[in-house]
C-alpha cells in the first residue's frame, strides 16, 4: 500500500509543480494577508503616533507579548492558508472522478486506502511548502515578523509541529469530502460554508479575550486557535518559555494530536464508503 500511496502522491505533486499558476496564488494570498491585514487591521494604528510607546505596550499586553501585529498575525495567516488550501485542494480529486481517472483506479488492484492517503499526503505537502514560504515572507515585510534572539531550529520545528497536526486533521476531513461529492460546485459551496466560520471563530486575527463570551467559548475549542496558540508561544518567546507556557504548548499539541486522529478515522470511514466504482 505504501508504494501505491507514494506513486499517486508524486503524480499529483508533479502535476502541481509543473503548473506555476497553481502555486503562486497561494503565496501571493499569504503576502496580501500579511501586508494588507497586518497594516489595516493593526490595532496599534488606533493609538496616535505621539503615544507609540503605549501602542507597543498594548500589543505586548493583549497580543501575547508580540512586538508587532504582524508577529502576532503570522501564525494566524499560515493557519488560514492551511484551511483554505486544504479545503479547495480536493478539486483535483473531484476532477479525477469526473474525467474517469478515479474510476479507473477503483477498478485496478490499488488499495482504497492508498487513494485516500495519497490525497491527504499531496494536500499536506502543498500547504506545508506554502507555510514555510509564508513564514519567510513575513520576515521581510516592513515592521513584520520579529523573532526573539532565543528562537532557534528546535523552536522552528516546534512551531511547524502545530501546523502539521492542524493540516493533517484538515486534510483528512477535506480529502474525504472531496471523494464524497460528485461536482466541483457542491464542493465549493460546502467549503465556503465551512471555512469562514473556522477562520473568524478563532484567534487568527485577534485574541479571544476581546470576543463576546459565546464566541470566546467557540474559539477556545477551535483547532485553529490551538495551533495558533502553540505556534505563537514559540514565535514570540522562542526557547524562553515559562513552565506555564510550556504546559500550554504541550496541552495544545495533545489537543491537535487527538483532533488529527479522530478526523483521520472519520475521514477514512467516509472515504472508504465513497470509493466505489461507478
Amino acid at each position: 500500500m505504501l508504494e501505491e500511496t507514494a506513486a499517486l502522491t508524486f503524480r499529483a505533486l508533479r502535476k502541481w509543480v509543473r503548473n506555476p499558476a497553481s502555486v503562486m496564488p497561494g503565496l501571493f494570498t499569504a503576502m496580501f494577508y500579511l501586508a494588507l491585514f497586518g497594516s489595516s487591521f493593526n490595532p496599534a494604528n488606533l493609538i496616535p503616533a505621539a503615544y507609540a510607546s503605549a501602542a507597543s505596550s498594548f500589543l505586548k499586553a493583549d497580543f501575547g507579548g508580540a512586538p508587532t501585529y504582524i508577529t502576532y498575525l503570522t501564525s494566524g495567516v499560515i493557519c488560514i492558508i492551511l484551511v483554505f488550501n486544504m479545503a479547495f485542494g480536493g478539486i483535483d480529486l473531484v476532477l479525477d472522478r469526473q474525467l474517469g481517472y478515479l474510476n479507473s483506479l477503483l477498478t485496478a488492484p490499488v488499495p482504497r486506502a492508498a487513494i485516500y492517503l495519497s490525497g491527504v499526503a499531496q494536500n499536506l505537502a502543498k500547504v506545508l511548502l506554502l507555510a514555510v514560504l509564508t513564514f519567510i515572507v513575513a520576515l521581510f515585510i516592513p515592521n513584520g515578523l520579529q523573532l526573539p534572539a532565543s528562537f532557534g531550529v528546535v523552536d522552528f520545528l516546534g512551531t511547524f509541529v502545530a501546523f502539521v497536526l492542524l493540516g493533517l486533521g484538515l486534510s483528512f476531513v477535506f480529502t474525504a469530502l472531496a471523494l464524497t461529492v460528485r461536482s466541483i460546485d457542491s464542493l465549493v459551496a460546502i467549503v465556503n460554508f465551512l471555512t469562514l466560520p473556522i477562520m473568524f471563530m478563532s484567534n487568527a486575527f485577534f485574541p479571544p479575550s476581546i470576543f463576546p463570551g459565546w464566541l470566546r467559548d467557540v474559539a477556545d475549542v477551535n483547532p485553529v486557535t490551538k495551533a495558533n496558540e502553540a505556534a505563537r508561544l514559540l514565535i514570540v518567546n522562542g526557547g524562553a518559555l515559562t513552565s506555564s507556557e510550556l504546559g500550554t504548548y504541550e496541552a495544545d499539541i495533545a489537543y491537535l494530536v487527538v483532533f488529527a486522529a479522530v478526523l483521520g478515522l472519520i475521514g477514512y470511514l467516509a472515504a472508504k464508503r465513497a470509493l466505489r466504482p461507478e
